[in-house]
């Protein structure tokens, strides 16, 4: 795919060379390259070693957070029952979160070099490369980075005793989402509702990318009308 004569070179570090197809790497990133083996994003080995991360680090790093966050929550004086419901509140709200990066961040346009380039690192290279299976979950760096601002607008709006476990909740519902993603992608369902969203959400890599934007659940793509239409999809092929 060329942008004014440039031409990616799959056999190099990618990251900084996608910046480089201006209009044109929205149509480039979206012709997926199926293979469990991704391509090298940087030509530094340690920026390289930070791209890639394994799908039981993500329950192993957060997990504890999670607990610690709920715990501190009946440290502060929060009723157990209030406890539970904060928690459960909190998996509702990531689902809504989930969706909503996705659908407006994840898949935003970009056209600049520097646009391109971070949306490449954020989320275009899993649309290009999506069986790649170290670079499927988000490392934990970048997870922590993104966690601030949301914990500080929960500082902001709940209360001191209220505000951590409802926080731990999104978090809990974070991991289930980068664990489901994962299995998704590399599981083999036979039957029931793991197998549904794995067609769900392999429509959404293969057939429509611009709709059926919930990976652990459908919900909000029927509240927004985004849900693909399966059968639509499967007479087309």
């Amino acid at each position: 795919m060329f942008a004014r004569g440039f031409a990616v070179d799959l056999s190099k570090p990618l990251v900084f060379q996608v910046g480089h197809l201006g209009e044109a790497y929205d149509e480039w990133v979206h012709q997926p390259i199926v293979s469990r083996t991704g391509p090298r994003f940087f030509s530094n080995d340690i920026l390289e070693c930070l791209t890639r991360t394994r799908w039981w680090v993500v329950p192993l790093v957060w997990f504890p957070v999670v607990c610690w966050l709920v715990s501190l929550s009946l440290q502060r004086g929060l009723a157990p029952p209030h406890v539970v419901t904060a928690t459960v509140c909190g998996v509702f709200v990531w689902t809504l979160l989930e969706y909503t990066l996705h659908r407006f961040l994840f898949h935003m346009k970009t056209t600049s070099y520097w646009g391109n380039t971070l949306h490449y690192l954020l989320h275009g290279c899993h649309h290009k490369h999506p069986m790649d299976a170290l670079r499927l979950v988000f490392p934990p760096a970048a997870t922590a980075i993104l966690c601030v601002p949301i914990w500080c607008i929960f500082r902001l709006l709940l209360t001191p005793s209220l505000a951590p476990a409802m926080f731990g909740g999104g978090l809990f519902g974070y991991v289930t989402y980068d664990v489901t993603h994962y299995y998704l992608h590399h599981g083999q369902p036979s039957k029931g509702v793991t197998q549904r969203l794995k067609k769900y959400h392999l429509q959404h890599h293969f057939r429509v990318q611009t709709k059926g934007f919930g990976i652990t659940s459908s919900f909000w793509d029927h509240v927004f009308g985004t849900f693909p239409q399966l059968k639509v999809a499967e007479k087309s092929r």
